[in-house]
């Protein structure tokens, strides 16, 4: 008789999966208080981490290493084109916002760009990359299916901010960044993200991907 095992582990992976990256962002979205975004990250994170140590296999070593192939020409790429998006979007739609924080409270700048790398891009990635991957690897399509899985997912984790702009960008980004992180690992993911990220809080586009600026549909 055939053991049942087997298609049962793949059906709570999938379960898994569904809770992790669609129910979660689904409840954050209608439920969560905005000052409470860094909170449930850190918690998200370390449920990640968690489940990346139970899948076992994964070289925990590659978290690390690999900064020899960040692809520095594309990270300044990545910075001139959120740089010209940031600024189109903005002209377009909330003028008084470009470079709103730059000039009117620029010693926040400095520290967006020390923490949001450590304590947002870093736990984003840890998820969407490694675990998405490694996890779920089984579950995945082939070739650039999986980018393109991944890519959805990372923007729909960001359903709490009910911004299209915020859903085509991060849509955009995701597929940058799983493309960086299969090619040349970890690192090159998280700076690309970390440059994105930063240049899109300096641009002013903080109006969109600030959580006390966000207000529900409904």
């Amino acid at each position: 008789m055939a053991q049942p095992a087997p298609a049962i582990a793949r059906a709570l992976l999938w379960v898994e999966f569904a809770a992790l990256y669609a129910g979660a962002p689904l409840a954050m979205a209608l439920f969560l208080p905005g000052h409470m975004l860094f909170a449930a990250l850190a918690l998200f994170s370390l449920a990640g981490l968690g489940l990346l140590w139970r899948t076992g296999g994964f070289h925990w070593h590659n978290l690390v290493r690999g900064w020899g192939r960040v692809p520095w020409a594309e990270v300044a790429g990545i910075a001139l084109a959120t740089l010209v998006s940031g600024l189109a979007i903005l002209w377009l739609t909330s003028p008084d916002s470009i470079f709103q924080l730059l000039r009117q409270r620029p010693e926040f700048l400095p520290v967006i760009w020390i923490f949001y790398p450590i304590l947002s891009a870093l736990p984003q990635e840890l998820i969407f990359r490694p675990l998405f991957f490694h996890r779920y690897g089984p579950l995945l399509p082939a070739g650039q299916g999986a980018i393109a899985l991944n890519a959805a997912v990372f923007s729909f984790a960001h359903l709490m901010y009910w911004s299209w702009v915020v859903a085509a960008l991060t849509f955009v980004g995701g597929w940058v960044f799983a493309r960086a992180y299969l090619m040349r690992g970890f690192p090159a993911a998280w700076v690309l993200h970390a440059v994105a990220g930063n240049v899109l809080f300096a641009v002013g586009m903080g109006a969109y991907f600030y959580t006390g600026n966000v207000v529900r549909p409904f």
